[in-house]
């Protein structure tokens, strides 16, 4: 069985949003592995994630620690220029913000998991196939 997987940063985010606690053993079973531009989403919606989440902003940091101390970011120069090249021509006409986490997913030859519908079906609908709704991925372990 797999487990190393890419995830992006809307997955990223609904586990951070949750706060659950099933997704512990998740996140100590398998490896997750992401770009460093996850950080600048992140960033981006900390008020958001606060928001949402429903948490005390200590008990959302508390989690936050734990979640990203069980994840593996890489930084950006990590990714072949092919592979960015690659992810580029995929994602042309669906979101090019995503191609860090395809090229990674390209580079490591792993599945990228989102919950990015239009990111799903458009790469799909390219041929591209190393690509899963985290929802299935949770219902097939």
């Amino acid at each position: 069985m797999m487990t190393d997987f890419v995830m992006d940063a809307n997955v990223l985010m609904s586990i951070l949003i949750s706060g659950k606690a099933s997704y512990r053993p998740i996140l100590t079973y398998y490896q997750f592995i992401l770009p460093d531009f996850v950080f600048i989403e992140v960033d981006k919606y900390k008020n958001i994630l606060l928001k949402k989440s429903k948490m005390q902003e200590d008990e959302l940091r508390r989690w936050s620690y734990f979640v990203f101390s069980n994840i593996t970011v890489l930084p950006y120069y990590v990714l072949a220029n092919e592979n960015i090249k690659k992810a580029n021509e995929l994602l042309k006409d669906i979101d090019l913000k995503d191609s860090s986490y395809v090229a990674l997913g390209m580079q490591l030859d792993l599945i990228l998991l989102t919950r990015d519908k239009p990111l799903l079906n458009g790469l799909k609908n390219r041929g591209y196939r190393k690509v899963m709704a985290f929802e299935d991925f949770l219902q097939n372990i």
